[in-house]
């Protein structure tokens, strides 16, 4: 396996209660590399936008809703197999089926509101940093 890249996303609900350093620290003690950060808050159009695969989905609204709740921290983490590293270590998107130990099952309140996103693909990964990123890897402002 070679290092690879992926996009997280400390979302609103991390942030609001606290917990984005205590995130942060299992993620560098996993063995990610930030290789870029920041804190931003997203629009209702740079959500819709980031959530477009899912606009025909029952949640969508609610989705968009809750990201532009407050402001997230989105971040570039570098890994061998990041993606599927970095979905191990958040655990399934509902808390109550996620593994003990995960991110996820430590933190997350529900499904809906579960702390952390991760990229579920390599593909995915590249589209999702080149929208929060640019593809130099330096912080765009979402509008």
């Amino acid at each position: 396996m070679h290092t690879t890249r992926t996009l997280a996303i400390l979302k609103p609900d991390c942030v609001r209660r606290s917990l984005s350093g205590e995130v942060l620290r299992q993620i560098e003690n996993a063995g990610f590399k930030i290789c870029a950060i920041h804190m931003q808050q997203l629009t209702r159009t740079g959500a819709e936008a980031f959530y477009a695969i899912h606009k025909d989905r029952p949640f969508f609204n609610d989705l968009v809703d809750y990201m532009t709740s407050g402001p997230c921290i989105p971040m570039v983490l570098e890994k061998q197999d990041a993606v599927g590293a970095f979905r191990i270590l958040i655990g399934a998107t509902d808390p109550q089926d996620a593994d003990e130990g995960t991110i996820r099952k430590l933190y997350a309140d529900s499904k809906s509101e579960n702390i952390v996103h991760g990229s579920d693909s390599p593909e995915n990964a590249q589209i999702e940093i080149a929208y929060f990123f640019g593809e130099s890897g330096i912080p765009t402002d979402i509008k």
